[in-house]
């Protein structure tokens, strides 16, 4: 076109106002599409108090396009083309704020009233989005990396339960919340304690924050749970010996205040007898919103599935976050629970019995050994602290206290010896005075810079730990006998306790240990697309002789490195890590009566995979696959004398889906295999046997579907899980079956309220969990919730 007005120029002169006229017409018409298809930002700034605040900076991060608030703290940012946006809004003396937006051709989006304090904490973000993406594919995490890592940017696979998704199937429990990431199993141990086992190992829920908890002999209340990640893979690199497994670690991430007003009453009733209560309180301390509060509270009561059982528990967690000025905040939790409960029947297999599985034996499903009278009661403590202060623009530290208190003032622990499937010996025993104290300080210092064209996100970090435990017990002989075919009475309190012999186990009463920690990670960036993960650990154990217990210290390396590569950009990346974890080992009094100190035990893993996140994160999915090794697991020989050269290969893939087809639908789909063998021991008969307690096929699912336009949110849910066969000793012998368990939901969803109800079990199928635990039958939950 402007070629075309310039020859006519040029031949007629007295063309040139018919000229102009064209290529002024031509330029609005140009003026007016571009108009047209772009679009607009508009919004509102406003001070702590509520006022409008004018001269604010807003602009789009990496774009020449911004604007200033006017005196009534409005702004407007024209002619924006589509695409994915940081608004940055700034301030002098204000902190500065940062929203991801999402803008479409012709758009006027009008972004909610952005309140800027005076001392504000550290950098804030936040979305605004179509409010229709998947909620569950939400992966953003600070802890998986200990440093600000998207998905797509981390070598390491990790799975996230979200709190809507809890909400959604009404649990009332930590372990059915796991059953809905990949390949993860729970199990409930006889001390009362609970745990998980994936990639073929047992982990605890080791991790709260990001910092070291335990659920070795108390329980878990999920009423301050925001979120549940659960990292894939040896991850002592980050989290240490103590906090991870060969398998992974498990991270709770509790609710955290926030800058409004709002409370929720919850009350949940079922079957067995269910009756929780739950209440969530965040409240602003003063106007400035720079003292932040919010307490969870639940008190939960039921009875078990078995004629004689229960569990009760009362949970109060209350938590403070102060900004004290534009870069320094300080954030205090605490988690009070106590839980009165009865444990579950640990099954043991006499030789010759001829019980090759727990369907074998005879017993009624629903019936208990021991009287409900031989409870457990225990409680934890748990504080965490953080001081996070903005060094720079660019770097942070965060100062990071924990301290958790695990007490059991008594715990009646029961046994069943099988002779035959219709006679089982019954023994217990009583663990009591135990006190398990955790204190951990940990100082982080994350960064980013650049060398040239180069990026590098930095993490370094000391972390020091101080375990302190006692511990008293006591276990009975065989007390009796019965024939499970016919009626047999409970075994009492008062029939358990007179046969009790205390003070089997010398040398376990106290036991103090230190740890000392260093670590560092770099994340370069080569590219927009290319990055690597380099990162390295070193532990020092040390163990004091007390109380008959051997002393010994000990020092571990511990590597990680990773890489990936976004084949396209921000959606699809292949990746690929070698990983390490490590257990500290005692030394151990040979049969000659020497000593034989033992190097830590390792296992290395290197995996492979691809992650994407497509269609605005409409489609999240994950392939991987693993390989880990132990090289130097302890064995034992047949006279008696420990060797450290045993083998241990565990190796499969992990495959995650999260989709949102369509507005409304939600689907999360997993399916996990898993062969963990035993490569080498001394004892030649079981070599190339599957280890225990690890299932090899595993699949989790769940889809709901709520209504969009009339009855807007109603909706409704279905899914469940499988597990395949495992065995519970490592002769492969007795196996514990294969299982699917299938649920469903409906629940309507309104600003002020939710109502919500789920069946469990819905085929009534018996089942039991890798330890041989008989689980719950055909049950159902509702739930009523209620906002102010």
């Amino acid at each position: 076109m402007k070629n075309y007005l310039y020859n006519l120029m040029i031949r007629d002169k007295k063309s040139l106002a018919k000229c102009l006229l064209i290529l002024i017409t031509f330029s609005s018409f140009s003026t007016a599409q571009a108009q047209q298809n772009s679009a607009t930002i508009q919004g509102k700034i406003l001070n702590q108090g509520g006022q409008p605040l004018p001269f604010a900076n807003v602009h789009l991060k990496n774009q020449n396009k911004g604007a200033l608030t006017d005196e009534e703290g409005l702004f407007s940012i024209d002619q924006v083309s589509a695409g994915k946006y940081l608004l940055v809004i700034s301030h002098l003396g204000y902190t500065t704020k940062e929203i991801q937006i999402k803008l479409e051709n012709g758009q006027a989006l009008s972004v909610p009233a952005v309140r800027l304090p005076e001392n504000g904490s550290d950098l804030q973000e936040f979305t605004v989005t179509d409010s229709k993406v998947n909620p569950l594919a939400d992966k953003r995490t600070d802890y998986v990396a200990r440093m600000p890592l998207e998905n797509l940017e981390n070598p390491q696979v990790y799975n996230v339960v979200t709190k809507e998704l809890i909400q959604e199937q009404v649990i009332t429990n930590v372990g059915e919340t796991l059953r809905n990431a990949p390949g993860v199993v729970p199990v409930v141990y006889p001390s009362g304690g609970f745990g998980t086992t994936f990639r073929g190992f047992n982990i605890g829920i080791n991790a709260r924050n990001g910092m070291e908890t335990t659920t070795g002999r108390s329980s878990v209340d999920i009423a301050n749970v925001e979120r549940i990640e659960i990292l894939k893979g040896p991850s002592g690199t980050l989290f240490g010996g103590n906090v991870s497994s060969f398998g992974g670690v498990v991270n709770l991430v509790t609710k955290k205040p926030a800058e409004a007003n709002k409370t929720e009453v919850s009350y949940t009733t079922g079957s067995y007898n269910l009756h929780r209560i739950t209440a969530d309180i965040n409240k602003p301390l003063n106007k400035d919103n720079t003292v932040l509060f919010r307490l969870n509270a639940a008190v939960h009561k039921e009875k078990s599935f078995l004629d004689y059982g229960f569990y009760n528990a009362y949970l109060i967690s209350p938590s403070l976050l102060y900004k004290a000025s534009d870069r320094l905040t300080f954030t205090l939790d605490a988690e009070l629970l106590n839980v009165n409960s009865t444990r579950n029947l640990y099954s043991r297999y006499a030789p010759g019995s001829g019980i090759t599985s727990p369907k074998d034996l005879k017993v009624d499903y629903r019936k208990a050994f021991f009287h409900h009278d031989a409870d457990a009661e225990t409680s934890s403590t748990k504080i965490f602290a953080e001081a996070k202060y903005r060094l720079s623009e660019n770097w942070t530290s965060s100062t990071l206290l924990s301290f958790v208190g695990e007490d059991v003032d008594h715990s009646y622990q029961y046994y069943a010896t099988w002779l035959s499937p219709t006679r089982a010996a019954r023994s217990a025993g009583n663990w009591h005075s135990i006190y398990n104290n955790y204190t951990n300080i940990q100082e982080n210092i994350n960064g980013e810079f650049t060398t040239g064209n180069i990026k590098h996100k930095v993490l370094i970090g000391a972390s020091y730990r101080l375990f302190q435990s006692r511990s008293e017990s006591g276990t009975t002989g065989n007390l009796d006998t019965v024939d499970v075919t016919k009626d047999f009475l409970p075994l009492r309190r008062q029939n358990i306790e007179p046969h009790i012999v205390s003070g089997q186990w010398p040398g376990w009463n106290t036991v103090n240990t230190h740890t000392l920690s260093g670590y560092a990670t770099d994340v370069i960036a080569w590219t927009d697309r290319l990055s690597t993960m380099l990162s390295l650990r070193v532990d020092y154990f040390d163990r004091k002789e007390q109380g008959g217990a051997e002393g010994f210290q000990q020092t571990a390396l511990s590597p990680k490195l990773g890489v990936v590569y976004q084949v396209v950009k921000d959606q699809v990346s292949v990746f690929g890590n070698y990983m390490n974890g490590f257990q500290n080992q005692a030394p151990r009094m040979q049969p000659d009566g020497s000593q034989l100190v033992l190097d830590p035990v390792y296992a290395v893993q290197s995996e492979g995979g691809i992650k994407t996140e497509a269609f605005d994160k409409r489609l999240s999915a994950t392939f991987s696959y693993y390989h880990i090794s132990i090289d130097n697991a302890i064995r034992m020989n047949t006279d008696g004398f420990a060797v450290q050269d045993g083998e241990q290969v565990s190796k499969g893939f992990d495959i995650e889906l999260i989709a949102n087809p369509i507005p409304g639908l939600n689907v999360m789909a997993g399916y996990a295999y898993n062969d963990n063998r035993i490569v080498k021991t001394s004892d030649e008969s079981i070599e190339g046997n599957k280890a225990t307690d690890a299932p090899e096929n595993m699949v989790n699912f769940w889809a709901s579907y709520t209504l969009q336009h009339k009855l807007k949110g109603l909706g409704f849910g279905f899914g469940g899980n499988y597990v395949g066969k495992s065995y519970m000793f490592s002769d492969n012998i007795f196996s514990i079956p294969a299982y699917t368990v299938l649920n469903t939901s409906a629940f309507y969803d309104q600003a002020k309220w939710r109502a919500s109800v789920k069946l469990n079990n819905l085929t009534n199928e018996k089942y039991w969990t890798i330890w041989g635990v008989a689980q719950a039958p055909t049950n159902f939950a509702a739930n009523l919730t209620l906002r102010f």
